[in-house]
């Protein structure tokens, strides 16, 4: 919880002189003579209480400290949730609210797992708990406040900017990387407590790449009691025992639920406390449903916290629990929901839909997607049994979503996979940067690529070559590059995003017990991936496709046509009698050349155009960059 205890400010640097490297160590001992001095070398734990104020909610959090050998773990209640994180030493873990237990051995979250236990050992005063290396302290003043600052990095940890008030000497604020976000903590109400100098209160804001704070991202902690020399064992830092709120119910421990796929997305049936729901399952998504679907299902949300996704705005997140959920014969009790307005993603995707399952399911049962088969197959891990054939791939947790490693056009990836995006492989843009990857590829015009949480995610149609993933070679991607610095997509941990325009050409299977994916080949799995050729991101509006982009340099651009024209008739078609869906595969599919008379609503106005099919990224594998 400390490590999200968080709050920016901008910082101007003042004209004066820094101090000398060597001063480093010199305004370390003033800040810990100012802390307690001597008093700390004597403290090897520390508890403490308090309150939490999160997105209109409150609650409670007890956390504690075994500053010697760098391990903590602190619980929480949030409203109608609660869970845990903690670092035993080795290990990082966190249990989320509906009691799944995750180890998250990627290395950014080792990374920062090493330096917040570095923070809360006070290892800054002590180099045996862990050595650091630090830049020169600089002056800074914020108003009337005047501050220094330096840059420490602790051995295998992230960066961490330490801010100390130049007149307290005590440090006030920290600033670390968090994905695409910066985290800044400050630190205030410093209060004596057997001779130590400790804040009672913290706040927390994640700023975006913009530079943008929102207040739905606003912790506040006010600590009510610290207990110094507390009794700590091995126990209080372990991974927890994962809770019986988990089963299948049919014989066997295996069930078998067949799914639709839409815009390579994978549609179940399901039940929310005994009551019909149609789910989108996503390897990436929480439990979540939309207000009106939560509504619907008699559950009641509360809080106003902040949700992100591939689009570039946050929105509104509340939080609910249901007595149950249910897909197929797979079974979760108590489950947390995330509550969110999914904007216009039933309108792009053109079905409706009541929510998403995703990790709770993953991580409590074995997975296997049969995607030729349209079946999905939840196991009790007892009774898990990879596909045949399949190859084994190791996958690591940061947070929700397993992240892979292979290969593409000879460049080692990192990728997040995640059966709840559309697309084949969307790579993120600090890796696009450092490979000059548009002009490597010569990119396609900036367009929208996708959409979700957030609203639209564009970028930069591409075709990659190969894409190797445990000696499987996926040739001739469609894909694209992430160029914002906003959004998920503008994280710097990853590479990219492996959606399901490429898993769909397997039998996936996930098994979170072991952290192993496994990919069994099919005859889908040569083939080149199709791309739109008409420059068109449509939505259903109503009986009309509206055109939601027009992407530069594409067919329909040459066609003239407009963002928020309605398209009527295709070939003197209603657009309806083949859907969003029909034509969205028409648009990809028929060959370049193929002519399409289309009538348009614009405005008040019916008017006629032709738009002639255009490939937007060459059809066959480029060379390798």
């Amino acid at each position: 919880m400390k490590s999200r205890l968080i709050m920016f400010a901008l910082a101007v640097l003042l004209p004066g002189m820094a101090m000398a490297a060597d001063d480093a160590g010199a305004l370390l001992a003033r800040s810990k003579a100012a802390s307690g001095g001597e008093r700390w070398d004597a403290v090897t734990t520390l508890a403490a209480e308090g309150r939490i104020i999160a997105g209109g909610l409150e609650g409670r959090f007890t956390s504690r400290s075994d500053l010697e050998r760098r391990r903590a773990v602190t619980h929480y209640v949030l409203g109608p949730v609660g869970g845990a994180e903690g670092h035993d030493g080795i290990r990082v873990w966190r249990q989320d609210p509906g009691g799944e237990i995750a180890v998250l051995d990627a290395p950014e979250a080792l990374r920062r797992a090493r330096t917040q236990a570095w923070l809360d050992a006070r290892a800054y005063w002590y180099p045996d708990r862990g050595r650091a290396n630090y830049t020169a302290p600089v002056a800074r003043q914020e108003g009337d406040q005047r501050y220094w600052s330096m840059i420490a990095t602790p051995e295998g940890g992230d960066p961490v900017t330490l801010w100390f008030d130049a007149d307290s000497n005590l440090l006030v604020r920290t600033e670390q990387k968090q994905e695409a976000f910066t985290a800044v903590s400050d630190m205030s109400d410093w209060r004596e407590v057997e001779g130590l100098r400790l804040p009672f209160r913290a706040v927390t804001d994640l700023i975006d790449g913009a530079g943008r704070r929102d207040q739905r991202m606003r912790t506040e902690a006010h600590f009510e009691r610290y207990t110094v020399g507390v009794s700590v064992s091995d126990a209080d830092f372990a991974v927890p025992e994962m809770d019986a709120r988990a089963r299948i119910v049919d014989a066997g421990g295996i069930t078998r639920i067949p799914f639709d796929l839409v815009n390579n997305h994978i549609y179940a049936e399901g039940s929310i406390d005994g009551m019909p729901a149609r789910f989108l399952v996503d390897t990436g998504g929480a439990n979540l449903l939309t207000p009106a679907t939560a509504r619907k299902f008699g559950l009641a949300a509360s809080g106003q916290l902040a949700g992100r996704g591939v689009g570039e705005e946050a929105v509104d997140l509340a939080l609910a629990n249901a007595r149950e959920v249910r897909l197929g014969g797979a079974v979760l009790e108590r489950p947390t929901f995330y509550i969110m307005d999914l904007g216009d993603i039933p309108a792009v995707e053109g079905v409706e839909f009541d929510g998403l399952v995703g990790y709770e399911m993953f991580r409590r049962f074995g997975v296997t997607i049969d995607y030729a088969k349209r079946e999905l197959v939840l196991a009790e891990p007892a009774r898990f049994v990879p596909p045949v054939g399949a190859r084994a791939m190791p996958f690591e947790l940061a947070e929700r979503i397993p992240i892979v490693h292979g290969r593409l056009d000879g460049r080692q990836v990192r990728l997040s996979v995640d059966t709840g995006s559309r697309a084949s492989l969307s790579l993120h843009s600090p890796f696009v940067r450092e490979h000059d990857l548009v002009a490597r590829y010569q990119a396609a015009p900036e367009a929208v690529v996708g959409w979700g949480v957030g609203g639209a995610s564009r970028g930069r149609p591409v075709r990659f070559g190969e894409l190797e993933l445990s000696g499987l070679v996926i040739p001739a991607v469609a894909g694209d590059l992430f160029t914002g610095d906003k959004g998920a997509f503008a994280s710097p941990d990853l590479s990219g995003n492996l959606g399901g325009g490429v898993l769909r050409r397997f039998t996936v299977a996930f098994d979170y017990a072991t952290k192993r994916m496994y990919l069994a080949a099919d005859d889908a799995s040569a083939t080149a991936d199709a791309f739109d050729r008409s420059g068109l991101w449509l939505m259903k509006d109503g009986s009309v496709l509206r055109i939601a982009d027009v992407a530069p340099q594409s067919a329909a651009q040459r066609a003239k046509l407009r963002v928020d024209d309605r398209i009527v008739t295709i070939d003197g078609e209603p657009v309806m009698q083949r859907g969003l869906i029909g034509w969205r595969e028409q648009l990809r599919e028929r060959p370049v050349g193929t002519r399409l008379a289309l009538g348009i609503r614009r405005g008040e106005a019916m008017i006629q155009s032709t738009l002639v099919l255009a490939d937007r990224i060459p059809a066959h594998p480029p060379r390798k960059p």
